[in-house]
Order: C-alpha cells, then sequence, then structure tokens
C-alpha cells in the first residue's frame, strides 16, 4: 500500500466537456472506395496512397463517434461537466464552475476559483489486482489508507462511512472521512477502484467550515468515477 504515495504522472488525451447533442450516426464508406479494382487485378502506388488515407480517416471518425456517443450516453447532471480521459481510461464529474489545475503526482484535477481547498483529483498506479477485493477487507483497506498514508503525522484521522458500488461488472469503494489539525480540518470523500492493470483513486474535498453545504455536491463526483476499458 506504500506505492499508493508515488502516483504515476502521465500526459494524457483529456477531453472535459459539457452535455451536448452529438449526431451518432456511423460512419457509411462504399467499398469502391476501399478496395482495388477488380478490372485492373492489382493497386497501384497511388490507389494504395488513397487506400491508406481512407482507412486512416474512417478510424478517427469512428473514435470521434465512439467518444461523442459516450458523452450522450452519459446524464450530466445540471452544474456539472463530464471529464473523459479515454486513453487512461476513467472518468467522472466535476462542478462546471471549477477550472483544471496541475496537482502534483496526479494525472488529471480541478478545482474552485476561489477555495483551493475544494478540489478533485485522480491518480492511478499499476498493480497486478484485479479488483478492489483483493487488497482486503473494505474496513481494513479504508482505515490504512486514511491512516497512513492521506493523514499527515499531525492529523488525527476519523472514517465516518463507506459504501460499496458495482457497475459494468467493475466494483467501487467510496468512503467519506475528515483529516484533523491543530489549525483546520478537511473532510473529503475517496473512490478507490481496479481496473486495466490499474488502482485508480479519487479524491473530492473541502475546507470542514464549508463541507455541510458542499457534501451533497461533493458526492456526486465521487459517486460519478468510472473505469473505462482501455
Amino acid at each position: 500500500m506504500a506505492a499508493v504515495r508515488s502516483w504515476l504522472t502521465s500526459l494524457p488525451n483529456q477531453i472535459a466537456f459539457a452535455s451536448s447533442g452529438v449526431n451518432n450516426r456511423s460512419p457509411v464508406v462504399t467499398s469502391s472506395l476501399i478496395k482495388a479494382s477488380s478490372e485492373d487485378g492489382s493497386l497501384t502506388e497511388k490507389d494504395c496512397l488513397r487506400r491508406r488515407q481512407i482507412l486512416v480517416g474512417l478510424g478517427a471518425l469512428t473514435t470521434t463517434l465512439s467518444r461523442g456517443k459516450f458523452a450522450l450516453a452519459e446524464e450530466v447532471p445540471e452544474k456539472f461537466r463530464s471529464f473523459v480521459d479515454f486513453e487512461d481510461g476513467y472518468t467522472y464529474f466535476y462542478p462546471a464552475d471549477w477550472r483544471e489545475f496541475d496537482f502534483l503526482g496526479h494525472d488529471s484535477a480541478f478545482k474552485d476559483r476561489f477555495a483551493a481547498l475544494q478540489h478533485v483529483r485522480v491518480g492511478f498506479i499499476p498493480t497486478d489486482k484485479k479488483d478492489v477485493h483483493d487488497l482486503g477487507s473494505m474496513d481494513e483497506v479504508v482505515f490504512n489508507l486514511v491512516k497512513n498514508i492521506y493523514a499527515a503525522p499531525n492529523q488525527i484521522p476519523t472514517v465516518y462511512d463507506m459504501q460499496e458500488r458495482t457497475e459494468d461488472g467493475k466494483n467501487y469503494w467510496t468512503f467519506e472521512y475528515e483529516l484533523a489539525s491543530p489549525s483546520f480540518s478537511r473532510t473529503a470523500f475517496a473512490t478507490i477502484a481496479i481496473g486495466n492493470g490499474r488502482y485508480y483513486t479519487l479524491v473530492v474535498g473541502a475546507n470542514e467550515r464549508r463541507w455541510s453545504r458542499l457534501r451533497n455536491r461533493l458526492k456526486v463526483v465521487a459517486d460519478s468515477f468510472k473505469i473505462l476499458d482501455i
């Protein structure tokens, strides 16, 4: 579990978008454009180049339409946006008025424009585990994470709630916790899941003084995290 401290940094092909209408019709290409003429019996260099261009273009169009279909299928709640990373295989919602920023050692992150402690971040590390249940019992894993990984030496950790959900054959553990120190306290939700040979973690939280007002909104973020097959 100590490996959780060292998140991998990557440069994913990341897409942030609001819910919008998408033309989800599949592309249609006539067969005469992608096969050799039966009269010639062979392809010239010009024919090969033309065929390659058509196939590459078709592949790019298919990928674009697939992503569009995914965006259309996801029902984004009002005042939220959807973040989808097809390269690294995950998606989640975040408040529409938050902006993207770099969070050291994490793959993606968004924060409130005025309150930096209000933010969501996602990181992942490689793993040979296939499911969160392979890590151990939920109680044991969650308490170990909060106490030994998330909490600083001067912070007192408290776990309030733990939940499990299953979507598309993948299991997700979401838990609420508080880290209290002499100067301030911060409360957050975290969601962990395993897929694609990776151990994913999403954390979304805020200053304790704002927590009661923001809790339900941030729970939407935590519950929206999903792994995409890559």
